[in-house]
């Protein structure tokens, strides 16, 4: 059976400390996202494929299917 996959991940700002929801696509990777509380630019930590990945609750949706993401 396959699992449901989640589109929905709160990412959190490791400079302000602030979290969002934010909805991830499907078929795309976020490589930058702009803190809407303190205005910085993140960007994905080194080894991993997007902004999800790295400050999100829940990985990117390719990532829960395990298939490669958009290295």
């Amino acid at each position: 059976m396959e699992k449901a996959l989640i589109f929905q991940s709160i990412v959190t700002c490791p400079h302000c400390g602030f979290q969002k929801e934010e909805t991830m696509p499907l078929n795309a990777c976020q490589y930058f996202y702009k803190c809407t509380n303190c205005e910085v630019v993140l960007k994905a930590k080194q080894g991993d494929c997007c902004i999800f990945c790295s400050y999100g609750t829940v990985k990117c949706p390719p990532i829960q299917m395990d298939k490669p993401c958009c290295r």
